[in-house]
């Protein structure tokens, strides 16, 4: 579509006529862990909402496993029969509509909320799409690069691995790595962040992620015996049971930068995660909050109380999302082997160099999928 074509787009084009979803899951190659969890499949939902002028979009979301199916059928069920009629140009009004299955007492509302997400990042792609710019171009356009980090740091009973790893991540061309700590005391976690930094050098970006792991204490503790290793942050120090205030004694006990709000479900719960002073960056998970439409009403608060922004994984949407505004920080992934669906599925995936991440350039999020690679790992036949 050329731009001049673009601009004669109206909202009646845009008119939603169906809406299909795709469960995609991949079994991954071993069993992944942090603090307190474990994983050992890699899922998304493709969303693609066709419009009456004929623009299909192409987004995937989220990495929910067991649930996928009931967030799913969210979809197809509550969901898409609230937009048919409606104008993906609409994007409030539309994300509007699709909040009553949130009303619910008797399910988990994170589940109406990431179905909500996948729908709205379709919406917002068809945008992109009828205008004929890339989704951060529309949203601000600060930048259009970010540096990629990788999520990794696993824990291995073989202490060389910890340098392995690493060296993996450089030389997949990441400018830095969230390292997993939180699972061992802080004295031993402190000695393999320590071994992260030598392997990667003084200009290796190094953050650590403790999945909400250590207590206040050992949060502090750990803090403490890893302070002259130039950490970027340390996300999800402490545990839930009483976190704001825990992570705000984290903070200004350290003077570390202190980073949380993926396991924020609403923008009330992220308001009072910012407005407590607990955290210096928040990393809001536009594909568990309600989608882009969402996150940008966070971010936006952010601004307000000099908060960073950050994402939570989701590299295909937090790259247009984080290249959008002044105060967003890292693109952040994970390995080939921990995350095949975005080495694998993404047909026109743009590599990491020098550890920098240019953000797609087409129209909307600008992705184009493999869709022998969709087939191959759809989680339910086709309908």
């Amino acid at each position: 579509m050329t731009e001049t074509a673009a601009t004669a787009i109206t909202p009646g084009d845009l008119t939603v006529e169906r809406v299909e979803v795709i469960p995609v899951r991949v079994p991954l190659p071993r069993l992944f862990q942090g603090a307190h969890y474990s994983m050992t499949n890699r899922c998304t939902l493709v969303t693609r909402v066709y419009t009456r002028n004929g623009l299909v979009s192409e987004v995937y979301n989220g990495d929910t496993d067991a649930e996928q199916p009931v967030i799913a059928a969210i979809i197809r069920d509550e969901i898409a029969p609230r937009l048919l009629g409606r104008s993906a140009l609409r994007t409030e009004e539309c994300w509007s509509a699709m909040l009553p299955p949130t009303y619910d007492i008797l399910r988990d509302r994170s589940l109406a909320l990431q179905a909500i997400a996948c729908v709205d990042s379709a919406l917002w792609d068809l945008v992109g799409k009828a205008l004929n710019q890339p989704l951060h171009r529309l949203w601000g356009g600060y930048r259009d690069q970010l540096t990629a980090i990788c999520i990794g740091g696993y824990y291995s009973d073989d202490e060389s691995d910890v340098a392995r790893q690493i060296e993996h991540y450089i030389a997949l061309g990441f400018g830095g790595c969230k390292f997993k700590v939180g699972m061992l005391s802080p004295e031993q976690d402190a000695h393999r962040t320590r071994q992260a930094r030598k392997a990667g050098g003084e200009d290796f970006v190094l953050m650590v992620d403790a999945n909400q792991g250590f207590t206040r204490r050992s949060a502090i503790e750990f803090a403490r015996l890893t302070s002259d290793l130039n950490l970027r942050w340390f996300e999800e120090p402490v545990q839930w049971l009483n976190d704001r205030l825990s992570m705000r004694d984290v903070r200004l006990t350290t003077g570390m930068q202190v980073v949380a709000g993926q396991s924020e479900s609403t923008r009330a719960g992220l308001r009072d995660l910012i407005s407590a002073g607990a955290v210096d960056a928040c990393n809001a998970d536009a594909s568990w909050i309600g989608g882009p439409s969402e996150w940008r009403r966070v971010a936006a608060l952010a601004s307000m109380y000099e908060v960073d922004m950050a994402h939570h994984e989701e590299p295909q949407i937090s790259a247009h999302l984080l290249a959008s505004i002044p105060h967003g920080t890292y693109l952040e992934t994970f390995a080939p082997e921990r995350d095949p669906i975005f080495w694998n599925m993404l047909a026109n995936r743009r590599p990491f160099a020098g550890g920098e991440y240019l953000v797609p350039a087409g129209p909307g999020f600008g992705l184009e999928l493999d869709w022998d690679y969709v087939e191959r790992y759809r989680a339910e036949p086709a309908s």
